[in-house]
């Protein structure tokens, strides 16, 4: 079965990302078909990336990267959630993304995005930089629009619909996780 990991993409006091995160994780823990756990990347600390060598080379000197890469490496998949900043992932997620490197490879990703146009241009934006670190991202998306996901905001109030645009995702990152396995042991 495979281990999955819905991602809180900010770090942002006040912010909304962990709402949406923790209801993407209540709809999939229901799936019997892979282990989901929620990871907040606020959780782990991670300053402007410190390291002395470049992650490629896997030499980690710093305890937070160490701790990092160890949870990272625990995953099959990855559902990201994250906000829209200025066109563009948060600095907090792409710090994360470019802490380590051979932990993210060859695994599956699925994208959960909002902002005042879904977050749809922060998806594409990540689609490219995690296509750089050898991570497949599946075809379905969820994007949620601002004003009709978050009609007070800041409080989170998903459409009806939303649940199942999201188990799309959740089917395909599923499913990626399996088949990247095989890629992963061989």
């Amino acid at each position: 079965m495979p281990k999955i990991a819905v991602i809180v993409g900010s770090v942002r006091p006040g912010r909304v990302a962990r709402e949406v995160a923790e209801w993407v994780y209540t709809v999939a823990d229901k799936r019997p078909d892979a282990d989901y756990e929620l990871v907040d990347i606020a959780d782990y600390n991670l300053p402007q990336y410190d390291e002395e060598l470049p992650p490629h080379y896997g030499q980690y000197a710093k305890d937070h990267t160490k701790r990092w890469a160890a949870k990272i490496a625990e995953f099959d998949g990855f559902v990201f959630v994250t906000p829209e900043y200025n066109h563009s992932i948060t600095a907090a997620l792409k710090n994360a993304l470019d802490f380590i490197y051979a932990e993210w490879h060859d695994k599956a990703a699925g994208l959960v995005s909002f902002g005042s146009s879904g977050g749809v241009r922060a998806a594409e934006h990540l689609r490219g930089v995690v296509a750089e670190l050898h991570i497949a991202t599946v075809q379905a998306q969820l994007a949620l629009p601002v004003a009709t996901d978050f009609p007070s905001y800041p409080a989170f109030t998903p459409a009806e619909s939303r649940a199942d645009e999201l188990t799309r995702v959740l089917d395909q990152v599923e499913s990626w996780s399996n088949a990247l396995r095989t890629v992963r042991v061989a």
